[in-house]
């Protein structure tokens, strides 16, 4: 399992909401790239990036953030929030990006999605991020009828990369993950899943990585920011 540190943007800013409300951010660090650059010191091989106004304006807003986060780190970073044309995607892809998450047009336009996997093999996921196991969407600030193990099967043959499943009301919450949902919504597909939302201990990373699926990885912001995980023996936790 790979663990992915979290860096969510908010007006320039690394913050972490609570249970995704935009009025309820903390703000842990004015230099999202110097934050960025700690964490791949201290091992990370990924980061995972959310421009948090750009989910909620439909365009990406933190750009200038995300640009110095990508010049400055050597790992790779997926990157979601306000991605969602053609244009948008290859530009991000062009600028080095790794990955970009389609959360919105998954349940908007999924054509959009099908064109982009095919277009960019391997630097294509889809967030589900979800309320009682229902999708939400624009910043989770829509809540949809969709179930997300329905949404995510519906992708199966479309040559996404990942899911990233979220759970609402886990994340920025250090409650622990919904391992239950997580584990079932990666049985029930062949995509790799990765768990996101309330991951706030090393238990936690032991309970994902023995829940009885095979997740790709982990995503965790608040507890790595708080100093509950320590990134260096979490990794090596991942890696036994």
């Amino acid at each position: 399992m790979i663990l992915y540190p979290a860096i969510d943007l908010k007006d320039g800013n690394a913050v972490r909401l609570y249970k995704g409300e935009m009025d309820k951010a903390t703000v842990f660090s004015d230099d999202p790239a110097a934050q960025a650059v700690e964490f791949v010191k201290a091992g990370c091989e990924w980061l995972h990036l959310v421009d948090l106004n750009g989910a909620f304006a439909g365009a990406p807003v933190n750009g200038a953030a995300v640009e110095a986060i990508l010049q400055q780190c050597d790992v790779p970073a997926q990157l979601g929030g306000g991605i969602r044309d053609m244009a948008t995607i290859e530009r991000w892809i062009d600028k080095g990006l790794a990955r970009v998450i389609l959360g919105t047009v998954a349940v908007e336009n999924p054509d959009l999605v099908r064109e982009a996997a095919r277009e960019f093999p391997g630097k294509v996921a889809v967030g589900l991020d979800a309320r009682n196991g229902r999708v939400a969407t624009r910043g989770w600030a829509t809540e949809t009828e969709i179930m997300v193990t329905d949404l995510a099967r519906s992708f199966e043959d479309a040559g996404v990369a990942a899911i990233i499943y979220t759970d609402i009301n886990r994340d920025g919450a250090m409650q622990g993950p919904n391992v239950e949902a997580t584990a079932a919504l990666a049985n029930a597909v062949s995509i790799p899943v990765i768990a996101s939302g309330g991951v706030s201990s090393l238990a936690d990373l032991r309970a994902l990585k023995s829940c009885g699926a095979k997740l790709d990885g982990a995503i965790s912001g608040r507890a790595l920011y708080d100093g509950a995980i320590d990134l260096s023996e979490a990794l090596a936790v991942l890696k036994a």
